[in-house]
Parts: structure tokens; C-alpha cells; sequence
């Protein structure tokens, strides 16, 4: 990877895009004090989080008594992302990413607080839920961006892919925990205390932030503050197959296979039958298949793009096989896998994209990275589930799978044309064997 100053000397593309590292544990990254000091920080704030988002959607529900308002809490969250996304990036670009993260960590600790003081007082009304969302969602289009990179400078480009794996880990741990502290506390004393206690989980990232030792990050380089700096990394990711390609395949993804909300509630209500009980259940295995993934992820140290491409193909084809489960236990047990190969496809694009981009440019990139990933949820889930209410919930899920499996080929099509590489077919220990070689490589075979 580059460490220049311009975008001319970002690295060649390459299909294969291996990028070795020295042989890594599992949680290898973590022996970096800096680094440790923030994990720590974001478990504890993570768990906050999802702690906020049961309490935020049951008093919704609590005040209106309608799903759409819901659905409305969630786009509003989201919706900054879609529209200003990017200028986060120039933001995290220009700006120190550590007192950065100070300023954007404080604010959503505050908005949990003051959520609190809303709701405990007796005073909150669903426009109040509304403003939060969207002012949540406006601190998250800079603190996504410049989280996503400060990761860089914490760990340096040889633990980075391992840091990322321990980040996702990170957050679906929470994902397990969260959730369930939040149905007991709304059961026991109401959405309020979920609040309340998100607000105080960010005192935990801050300290961390605080106590990090600033001469052993990795100096990089700041944009310098200029006119036209979005569409320089417009620019600079539209020049650059090894970037656009990924980003282009979780967009895709982002937006029509990962609406599981959609899905899952379908399929417990019309096709199984269940109850509140169920989607629980559907929702902690995806999030086990899913911290499995993550940790597995950690183990590795090379960031492939062949792996993005099958982990990508696999996961539409498991959408599809699922959608058609013939019983509840089969479609029980295929969210694991399910969860792994999203997640797979989450943190391979992540790392790779990081590792391939000029550190000048990181912010621009990730939060790109991010817009695609995340703000394509406002788009995909209304089309989602109007196919979903109209045709079924099988149909639906299938029809999720085949666009992020259709996209997946397209993607490994393209990344092989600009590699020169060609598909060879052969037997390897008495079995078939399909993988991608230089065209030179299968001239000569041939």
C-alpha cells in the first residue's frame, strides 16, 4: 500500500489482490495498547447501541401502535447517511481523527441521554423520537467514515485486516447481549433506563480515546483543506477496479440481500406461525453464524477478492435454498451459515478496500464504502417488501438471494477481465476442481 501523497501512487489493480501479512492469531491486533483501548471502548458502547435500538423501535410502537412509524424511526436514522455520506469522508480526511471520534462520540451519548430525560420524565412524544433519529443519524455520516479509518492508524497496515474482523466480532458480541439486557429492562422498568444506560456506555470509547498514547499511532498524512476534494475521490475510486468492483458488490448486497427485519418477521408471522419468541431465536442465530464469521475472519492474513466473490455468490445462493426450507429447523439452522457469508462479505470488501487505498484518500473511500453499504437500506427495503407482501415470503427471500448472487458473478466477471485472468477446470485429489489463472498460465496448459 502506498503511503504517498497523491492518488497516482495508489497501488495497480489486480484481480487476485492478495496482500500478505505476517502470520497472525486470532486476536493478534489486540496486543496493541491503542487498539485494545478502543475495542474495549466500542463493546461497551456497542452493546449501548443495541441496547437503543430495541427500546427506540418498542416506544415507537408503544406511542403509535403502527409499524410504519417504525419503519419511519429506522429511515430517518439511515437517510443521512444516503444524502451527505460522503462529505463525512472529506471530514474525516481533513480533520484529527482522535478528536474527531472525542466530538462524534459525545454527541451520541448525549442524544441517549437527553432520550432519557424525555422518556423518564413522562415527557416524549414520537417527534421527539424522530429528531433523535435523524440527529443520531447526521453524527454517524462523520463518525462511521472516520472510525472506519482511524482503525488504520491505530494498528498500521499488517494487523489492519485482523483489526477489522475483531471490530465486526466486536459488534455482533453486542448484537447477542444488547438486544436481550433491553427486552429485560423495558419488561422491568421501561424503554427509559435503555436509554439512560446507552447514553453512559459512551463514556467507555471516550476514555479509551483519552488514555491512547498519540506517539504510537501511525502518522498519516491529512488532506489538505481544497475545493473539489468529493470529487477527487469520486474520481479516485471510478479509476480504480480493486475499489470500485467491491464497493459496487456491497452496494448491491447491502441493499437487497440484507433485509432480514423483512424477511424474517414475514416468515414468522405467515409461513411458520410463530411469535415474538421466534424472531428472537432467527435473529441470535444469524447473530452467532455471524461473530463466528467474524472470528474466523481474524484468523486470516490475506485479503482476497476471490474470497469476497464466492463468500458473496454463496451467500445469495444460501438466501435462495432457505427461502424454500421445507421446515422451521431447516430455516433455523441455515441462518448460521447465512450470517458467516454476510459477514464474510462484510469485513473481506472492508479490509481490502482499506488496504488498497492511498491513506490521503481513506476517509473519502470508507465513507463511500459505507453510503453504498448502509444508505442503500431506504431504497432496497420498501421495493423488498412490497415484493415480499405481494408474492410471499419464500419469494421474497429467493428474490433477495438471486440479485446479491447475480451481482456476486458480475463482480468476479469484471475483477477477472481486468486481471486477465480465465477459469480453468481440473481434478485435484480425485476431485473437480474450478478456480481462476492468467491467460498465459491456460495457454500453456492447453
Amino acid at each position: 500500500m502506498s503511503t504517498g501523497s497523491g492518488a497516482d501512487s495508489a497501488p495497480a489493480p489486480t484481480a487476485t489482490d492478495t496482500l500478505p501479512t505476517p502470520k497472525q492469531t486470532m486476536f493478534s491486533s489486540l496486543k496493541i495498547r491503542n487498539y485494545r483501548l478502543f475495542a474495549t471502548g466500542q463493546v461497551v458502547s456497542n452493546t449501548g447501541t443495541w441496547m437503543q435500538r430495541i427500546a427506540q423501535d418498542w416506544l415507537v410502537l408503544s406511542l403509535t401502535g403502527s409499524a410504519s412509524a417504525v419503519g419511519i424511526t429506522i429511515a430517518l436514522q439511515f437517510l443521512p447517511m444516503l444524502l451527505f455520506g460522503l462529505y463525512g469522508g472529506v471530514l474525516a480526511d481533513r480533520l484529527p481523527k482522535r478528536r474527531l471520534l472525542l466530538a462524534t462520540q459525545s454527541a451520541m451519548g448525549l442524544t441517549g441521554l437527553a432520550l432519557a430525560g424525555l422518556t423518564l420524565s413522562g415527557h416524549v412524544q414520537v417527534w421527539h423520537v424522530y429528531l433523535t433519529a435523524f440527529l443520531l443519524g447526521l453524527v454517524t455520516v462523520v463518525d462511521n467514515p472516520a472510525r472506519q479509518s482511524f482503525v488504520a492508524e491505530m494498528v498500521g497496515p499488517d494487523q489492519l485486516r485482523n483489526a477489522v474482523s475483531l471490530n465486526s466480532a466486536n459488534f455482533q458480541s453486542a448484537r447477542l447481549v444488547g438486544p436481550a439486557v433491553a427486552g429485560v429492562l423495558i419488561t422491568a422498568v421501561g424503554s427509559g433506563y435503555a436509554f439512560l444506560l446507552n447514553g453512559l456506555s459512551f463514556i467507555a470509547p471516550i476514555a479509551g480515546l483519552l488514555m491512547m498514547r498519540t506517539s504510537e499511532l501511525h502518522k498519516v498524512e491529512r488532506a489538505p483543506r481544497g475545493k473539489g476534494q468529493l470529487r477527487e475521490g469520486l474520481r479516485y475510486v471510478a479509476g480504480r477496479p480493486e475499489l470500485i468492483w467491491p464497493i459496487v458488490l456491497v452496494g448491491f448486497i447491502g441493499t437487497f440481500g440484507f433485509n432480514f427485519p423483512i424477511w424474517l418477521s414475514a416468515f414468522v408471522d405467515d409461513v411458520f406461525h410463530g411469535d415474538a419468541g421466534t424472531y428472537g431465536l432467527l435473529n441470535t442465530l444469524m447473530a452467532a453464524g455471524s461473530l463466528a464469521g467474524a472470528l474466523l475472519a481474524a484468523r486470516r492474513g490475506t485479503s482476497r477478492l476471490r474470497l469476497l466473490v464466492g463468500a458473496a455468490v454463496l451467500f445469495g445462493v444460501l438466501e435462495i435454498v432457505t427461502a424454500f426450507a421445507p421446515a422451521f429447523w431447516i430455516f433455523a439452522v441455515l441462518m448460521v451459515p447465512i450470517g458467516m457469508c454476510g459477514l464474510t462479505v462484510n469485513v473481506t470488501a472492508n479490509s481490502s478496500v482499506q488496504l488498497a487505498t492511498d491513506p490521503l484518500m481513506r476517509g473519502r473511500v470508507m465513507s463511500l464504502f459505507m453510503m453504498v453499504f448502509t444508505g442503500g437500506t431506504p431504497l432496497g427495503a420498501p421495493l423488498v417488501g412490497w415484493i415480499t407482501d405481494t408474492y410471499g415470503a419464500r419469494v421474497g427471500f429467493a428474490a433477495g438471494g438471486a440479485v446479491a448472487a447475480i451481482a456476486a458473478i458480475g463482480v468476479g466477471v469484471m475483477l477477472a477481465r481486468v486481471g486477465g485472468l480465465r477459469l480453468r477446470f481440473g481434478w485435484h485429489g480425485g476431485h473437480p476442481r474450478v478456480r481462476f489463472v492468467p491467460r498465459d498460465e491456460l495457454a500453456t496448459a492447453a
